[in-house]
C-alpha cells in the first residue's frame, strides 16, 4: 500500500462529493445534514456534536432512510479508544410470533415497529461525549423541518413505488405527512416543510431526549397507537431504549486494522470477508482478471452464508472463548474451499433480508475523534405509517425477525431485537486512526465496503476514485448484480459460463450502497471526505 500515492493523488470536486479541509470533516447522505455537522464544529464542537446534529438533520431530509421513529447502531473514537454502540431498537412488551402470521403485520402498519431508538442513541452520545449545549445540537433539524427543503429524484422515485404501500393504511397517517395533500408522490424540487416535526423537535430540544419516552411526545406515541391496533405502550417507552457500549470487533486487512461491530451488527461478515481476500495476493485483485471476481464472488457468497447459518446472541457473544469466526486459520480454511468453480453446494435460494433503505454518516475532529453511525427506519419509508401530530414515520424493524426457529437469538418475543446488516468501521494504519466509513445497502453493506477498501488498499486509489468505480455482489444464490456497464463483455461472458445469474443494476442505482468516508491525511495536514456519488449527500469541513 502506497499511503503517500492514495493521499496525494485526491482530487476535490465543485459538487462537494469530495471535499478537503484542515480542522474536521463531515460526509453525510444530504448537504442540509452535512452543514448541520459542520455548523456544530465551527461552534467548537467535537465529532460527537457533529455526529448527532447531522443525525437529527437526516431524519429531516430523509425521511425515507431514518428519522425519530428508527434504529441507529455506531462506531465511534473518543479520547484514544474505540467503542461499538449498539443502539438496538426493541420489540414491544405485546409482540408475539402468532400476530405476524400475517406478514403484512411485518412490514406494513403499526403493527410492524419497533421501540424507536434513534434518539436515545443520540441524546446518549451527546450526554457523554458532547460538549455544545443540547439545543444547539438540535436546532439545526429543528430549522429545517421548519424552513424546508428540496425534494430529490431519489425521494421522488421511491414515493411513486411505494405510493400503493402508502394508501394501503388504513389511517393513511403517513401519506399524509410524506406525499402531495396526502394522495401523490412530490414532484422533484417542491420544498417540503414538516410543521408538525419541527413542533416534535423543538418539545425534544427544550425537554431532553428523555421526552420522548416518558413526557408529553411518549403519550402521543402511546394514543396513536392505542387508536390504530398498535402494539407499543407507555411501558415499551419508558423502558429507554439506551445504547450498550460494547467492545468492538477487529482483524486486520493487510497491515491496517479494521475495526467494526460485534453481533447484532454484522462486522463479522465484514472481518471474515477482508480476512478471506487476505490470502488473494493484492496484485490479482487490482488486476480485473475475469477469474479475481469469481473468487470475490465465492468470498461474499461463503462469508455471508455463515453468518447467516451461525447466528449470535448479542448478550452472549462476548462470553465466547472461541471465536472460531475470527480466527485466521478459519478465514484460511474459508478461502481456500474456493476452486476455479462456482460451489455449488451453497443453497441455491437466498434467505429473505430487507432493509433496502438506511444512511451512514461520518464525522472526525482535529482532537482524533470520529464517528460513524448507520441509521434507519429498516424498509423505504419505514412502515408507511406515522405518529399522528408529531410528523415522523414509524420504523418496520419487525421485518427484520426470525419468525419460525424459536431457537433463533432474533426469533420475535417481547422486548426481543432484530438483526442487522449494518458494519460501520474505523481504519487504523500503524496504529493511527486514518479512516471512519460506512454504508447502508442491507446485504449488500459487507461487499460495498470491502470493494471501497480494496480499491484504496490493493489498488492505492485514493477516496475520490474508489467511490467512483463500479460495484458488485454475489448473493448466497448464485446471483451476481452488476452496474450497468461498469464491467467488461470478457467478465460477464466468464461468470455466466461459471454459473452465475448476472443481475444488471443501473450505474449508479443505491442497491450497491452509499459510501461516506473520511480520512484523515497521515502524509499531510487536514482530512478528506467523500460522500457517496449514488446518493444526495456532499462531504464538508472546517477550515
Amino acid at each position: 500500500m502506497d499511503i503517500e500515492k492514495i493521499e496525494s493523488s485526491f482530487v476535490p470536486t465543485l459538487d462537494k462529493k469530495c471535499s478537503v479541509a484542515k480542522k474536521g470533516m463531515v460526509s453525510s447522505a444530504f448537504p442540509n445534514a452535512t452543514k448541520a455537522g459542520v455548523e456544530m464544529l465551527k461552534k467548537g464542537g467535537n465529532a460527537i456534536d457533529a455526529a448527532c446534529a447531522t443525525a437529527l438533520a437526516l431524519g429531516v431530509c430523509e425521511p425515507q432512510a431514518s428519522g425519530l421513529g428508527g434504529q441507529s447502531m455506531g462506531i465511534i473514537h473518543v479520547n484514544g479508544k474505540s467503542y461499538a454502540i449498539d443502539g438496538s431498537s426493541r420489540s414491544p412488551s405485546l409482540a408475539h410470533s402468532s400476530i405476524y402470521t400475517n406478514k403484512k403485520n411485518r412490514r406494513l402498519g403499526y403493527k410492524a415497529t419497533t421501540v424507536p431508538s434513534t434518539l436515545a442513541v443520540i441524546g446518549f452520545l451527546h450526554e457523554r461525549y458532547g460538549r455544545l449545549e443540547w439545543q444547539k445540537i438540535v436546532a439545526p433539524s429543528i430549522n429545517i423541518a421548519k424552513k424546508g427543503y428540496k425534494i430529490t429524484q431519489l425521494q421522488h422515485d421511491l414515493q411513486e413505488r411505494e405510493l400503493e404501500n402508502f394508501l394501503s393504511i388504513k389511517s393513511k397517517s403517513g401519506a399524509k405527512y410524506f406525499l402531495k395533500d396526502g394522495i401523490v408522490p412530490y414532484d422533484v424540487g417542491d420544498i417540503f416543510i414538516q410543521e408538525d416535526l419541527s413542533d416534535t423537535l423543538a418539545s425534544i430540544s427544550e425537554f431532553g431526549y428523555r421526552v420522548f419516552y416518558q413526557g408529553e411526545i411518549a403519550k402521543k406515541i402511546v394514543q396513536d397507537m392505542k387508536n390504530n391496533q398498535g402494539l407499543i405502550q407507555d411501558e415499551d417507552l419508558a423502558y429507554i431504549p439506551e445504547p450498550l457500549v460494547r467492545k468492538p470487533i477487529s482483524r486486520k486487512y493487510r497491515h491496517v486494522s479494521v475495526v467494526t461491530l460485534p453481533p447484532p451488527a454484522a462486522g463479522r461478515t465484514l472481518l471474515l470477508t477482508l480476512m478471506m481476500l487476505n490470502h488473494l495476493p493484492s496484485k490479482f485483485l487490482r488486476s480485473s482478471k475475469p477469474s479475481s471476481y469469481h473468487f470475490v464472488a465465492e468470498t461474499f457468497r461463503k462469508a455471508f452464508l455463515h453468518r447467516v447459518q451461525r447466528p449470535f446472541n448479542r448478550h452472549t457473544y462476548d462470553q465466547i472463548e472461541e471465536k472460531v469466526h475470527l480466527q485466521r486459520s478459519f478465514a484460511k480454511q474459508m478461502a481456500q474451499s474456493i476452486h476455479n468453480s462456482m460451489d455449488v453446494t451453497l443453497p441455491m435460494i437466498d434467505p429473505d433480508f430487507g432493509g433496502e433503505d438506511t444512511t451512514h454518516l461520518s464525522t472526525m475532529d482535529d482532537e482524533g475523534n470520529a464517528v460513524g453511525i448507520t441509521q434507519s427506519v429498516e424498509l423505504a419509508y419505514g412502515s408507511k405509517a406515522a405518529a399522528d401530530g408529531l410528523g415522523f414515520l414509524y420504523n418496520n424493524y419487525m421485518s427484520a425477525f426470525e419468525f419460525t426457529n424459536p431457537n433463533h437469538p432474533f426469533y420475535i418475543r417481547p422486548n426481543s431485537i432484530p438483526w442487522t446488516s449494518v458494519s460501520p468501521a474505523l481504519i487504523f494504519n500503524n496504529s493511527k486512526l486514518w479512516m471512519v466509513l460506512g454504508s447502508p445497502g442491507s446485504q449488500r453493506i459487507f461487499s460495498t465496503v470491502t470493494q471501497f477498501l480494496s480499491r484504496i488498499i490493493d489498488g492505492d486509489l485514493p477516496m475520490s476514485q474508489a467511490i467512483e468505480k463500479p460495484r458488485f455482489h454475489c448473493s448466497i444464490n448464485g446471483t451476481v448484480s452488476i452496474e450497468d456497464g461498469g464491467f467488461r463483455t470478457e467478465i460477464i461472458e466468464y461468470l455466466k459460463e461459471m454459473g452465475y445469474n448476472i443481475s444488471v443494476k443501473d450505474r449508479y442505482s443505491f442497491y450497491h450502497g452509499a459510501i461516506h468516508a473520511i480520512m484523515k491525511c497521515q502524509t499531510a495536514e487536514g482530512f478528506q471526505g467523500v460522500a457517496e456519488v449514488r446518493r444526495d449527500g456532499t462531504a464538508e469541513g472546517l477550515e
